[in-house]
């Protein structure tokens, strides 16, 4: 008999995430796949590629093929995941998602749920991270298209393979308040940040910092083609190749003939 394709799922919303739920309700609908959810146990927005070294970390099943990871990290949880659950035998995809809020451009740096994918694919794992754009004036969210989108995707990989080599996975973008949308294969958009940080005072009046949510400004770099923020802009899902080699190849000569003390 045939093994089952096997997904692990993360995310770094936490373990109650609507997003992940609704990942895990989708793609349990695909015949022949088997769903196994590993996520963090509270929220790690924007924690990066991080792992934890200092402290133990420990899984608590909340369902059959559900487990949450005590103060765990995405990264963490597939990292433990690979050890702990898949010693034998690797999953077939890894998906994390579907993030509340977009990662886009130099955001991916930040994003936790980037970083699952991340670390799937430093394990030769073919993965995806997938964010659902969001009107934060709406707490609930609408995460149906990210479900229908990721669905139609992880079929045709699941039935053919996946499209990117070793060490590059796919990030997803999906538009809010769209009902249907096509995909658009997209580059990083370039990012304008700003400083939003809110100072307040407690009760004793020791101050403290909310760091804040600065709005979502882009612009397109000297590329052709179209940036993930433009796709979104347009109402269209960006789907953009992500690889973990950040070497800047075009600076290293000009980086020799500088350590060689030439003019630049």
């Amino acid at each position: 008999m045939k093994d089952k394709y096997t997904i692990l799922l993360t995310n770094d919303d936490g373990y109650e995430a609507k997003g992940l739920l609704a990942l895990r309700d989708v793609l349990q609908e695909i015949e022949g796949v088997n769903v196994i959810v590993v996520a963090p146990a509270n929220e790690k927005s924007a924690c990066g590629h991080s792992l934890t070294l200092v402290k133990p970390l420990r899984f608590v099943s909340v369902d059959d093929d559900f487990y949450k990871l005590e103060d765990g990290t995405p990264s963490d949880c597939v990292y433990l995941s690979l050890s702990a659950l898949f010693a034998e035998k690797k999953p077939d995809l890894l998906v994390s998602g579907i993030n509340r809020g977009s990662n886009m451009g130099e955001d991916i740096t930040y994003s936790g749920t980037v970083a699952g994918a991340m670390e799937g694919v430093l394990h030769g794992i073919p993965s995806i991270a997938i964010s659902q754009v969001m009107d934060f004036s709406d707490p609930s969210g609408d995460f149906s298209l990210a479900q229908e989108s990721i669905k139609t995707l992880v079929v045709k990989i699941k039935n053919g393979k996946f499209p990117l080599p070793k060490r590059e996975l796919l990030n997803i973008n999906v538009p809010s308040n769209v009902q249907e949308a096509q995909m658009q294969v997209t580059y990083a958009g370039y990012r304008h940040y700003a400083n939003d940080a809110h100072l307040h005072r407690n009760p004793r009046g020791e101050e403290y910092y909310w760091l804040g949510l600065h709005p979502l400004n882009f612009s397109a770099r000297e590329q052709t083609g179209m940036s993930d923020y433009e796709a979104i802009e347009a109402g269209l899902i960006s789907i953009t190749p992500i690889m973990l080699d950040m070497s800047a190849y075009k600076s290293m000569q000009t980086l020799k003939t500088w350590i060689q003390g030439e003019t630049l």
